[in-house]
């Protein structure tokens, strides 16, 4: 349907925003855990300066998708987290190698990684690490989703502010002259409020059972946001963990059989919108493992015991609970229960009477 405003002739905006050239915010959190990629792990097939390699690519082939496209790095450590790179800032744009061979991505990147890098080794020589030796994905899943949340609560506008002021300067031009309806308007904002948030976890390291908890509460609250939380495995081991976030936020989970060609993967399931899933045969994940990890001894189970107050779980029967401090009752093993004939003899009788 066409309406004419003026001298200008506008087609009325799609009811669906899938019809419309979205763009897309990527949230990438990249495991640099040095315990996983360092000289004592000999099972990874992939040098931490390959797996930089194909990251890299990747995000340049996100970038160059849409000029409009995001990207948002965070470093996953084993003690700390920190956002390394975000593509909308002018800082992250504008700086260059010394030589002027190396892009401005890479350059800013890797600076900021190596600082990283360095403050987590420092924190983890003050605590020796005892255990299953795994990144704070807690963190830097908590991070993304603030992240996403300052975008979403900026405003009806786009979060790019080169996409912002020109829109608004042409607006300005528009109005000044009277060819502009505010209708038109409408229609434009709305456009620029279409965004693809995703999350995507390039993880290597083990699961770590002490944050089920944080991890759980990051994860419902991606589904609350509408925000699928996409997973890579590069390690050996699977993630109980990022299978359940895939399989909870509808994202993806993979476990690429050849890290050699990585970034295949990443550019052929992780670069897609959403929208053009749907039109896809992306790989499935063969089971999801739901099992859970106690409150007590931080150990995943396959049966337990919960409260019927705080929902927490625990592998052993308790007197009390240790996160809300309710009481648990315990069975009288002196009362008998009626059998199914005596139960149903008083539900006749009841009916009767």
């Amino acid at each position: 349907m066409v309406s004419h405003i003026g001298p200008v002739t506008v087609m009325d905006s799609a009811p669906s925003k899938q019809y419309s050239d979205d763009v897309s915010l990527v949230m990438v959190l990249l495991d640099t855990n040095p315990f996983f990629w360092g000289g004592e792990n000999t099972t990874t097939k992939v040098s931490f300066s390959n797996f930089l390699i194909h990251v890299i690519s990747f995000l340049n082939s996100v970038l160059l998708l849409n000029q409009l496209n995001q990207v948002v790095v965070i470093a996953t450590g084993y003690n700390s987290c920190d956002y390394i790179f975000d593509s909308s800032t002018s800082e992250s744009l504008n700086v260059s190698s010394g030589n002027g061979k190396m892009p401005a991505l890479c350059s800013k990147m890797l600076q900021k990684l190596e600082e990283f890098v360095i403050r987590d080794e420092q924190l983890s020589k003050e605590n020796s690490p005892s255990g299953i030796v795994s990144s704070l994905l807690s963190g830097s899943l908590s991070l993304a989703l603030c992240y996403i949340q300052k975008v979403l609560r900026s405003g009806r506008l786009h979060p790019n502010p080169r996409l912002r002021d020109a829109f608004f300067s042409v607006v300005v031009a528009c109005l000044g002259i009277g060819c502009i309806s505010f209708n038109f308007i409408e229609i434009e904002l709305s456009h620029l409020t279409d965004i693809n948030l995703q999350i995507l976890c390039l993880q290597g390291s083990p699961d770590g059972p002490e944050q089920y908890v944080a991890v759980m509460n990051a994860i419902f609250s991606a589904q609350r946001s509408m925000v699928p939380i996409d997973s890579c495995i590069v390690g050996v081991q699977h993630s109980a963990f990022l299978q359940q976030a895939s399989y909870i936020t509808g994202g993806v989970y993979l476990k690429p059989p050849q890290l050699d060609g990585l970034f295949q993967y990443l550019s052929t399931v992780f670069a897609t919108d959403l929208h053009s899933r749907s039109f896809l045969q992306l790989p499935k994940p063969v089971g999801v493992d739901f099992r859970a990890s106690c409150f007590c001894h931080k150990s995943t189970i396959d049966m337990g015991y919960i409260c019927s107050v705080c929902l927490s779980i625990f592998c052993k029967q308790h007197k009390k609970c240790s996160t809300c401090g309710s009481v648990f009752g315990q069975a009288n093993p002196e009362v008998k229960l009626p059998t199914d004939r005596k139960r149903k003899a008083i539900d006749l009788n009841a009916a009767y009477n």
